[in-house]
């Protein structure tokens, strides 16, 4: 079945992205690049919340554990850092430019993910993460 693929929620999630670049880069003129964040992530929040609401995806929090909150925690963390960095660089840089140089973290989550999390990634892929690499420096050369 399609909706459980992990490639259809990955391709949406690249048509998404792509969307928020180009909506983002229209979006911050004009305006701060940090409350820019504020406003966008309030959307996130109350999305998701209706989501999770009309879904009943809803958990009990004292159902996770602290390993679990933890971790969330830091990728929030790491998620508003990105976003913050993501605006700014939006605000003073073209979005053909910037998104792609975003895209560098599929770079570095491969890298960590072998390094940190014992994943394993045969020639072919690497090769492919090698081309990505190399498609990142071409796109920011200047």
């Amino acid at each position: 079945m399609v909706l459980a693929s992990w490639t259809f929620w990955a391709v949406l999630s690249a048509i998404f992205a792509a969307l928020t670049a180009i909506f983002a880069k229209v979006g911050i003129s004009g305006i701060n690049a940090d409350f820019a964040t504020l406003l966008r992530t309030v959307v996130v929040l109350v999305s998701l919340a209706l989501i999770v609401y009309a879904t009943g995806q809803y958990q009990s929090l004292s159902a996770i554990s602290a390993r679990s909150y933890l971790f969330l925690v830091l990728s929030g963390l790491a998620t508003g850092a990105s976003w913050i960095c993501y605006f700014r660089a939006l605000q003073l840089g073209q979005a053909s430019q910037v998104a792609p140089v975003d895209k560098l973290s599929v770079v570095l989550v491969a890298v960590l993910g072998v390094t940190l999390l014992g994943e394993r990634l045969d020639l072919r892929q690497w090769a492919g993460i090698s081309l990505v690499t190399l498609g990142v420096v071409m796109l920011a050369w200047r």
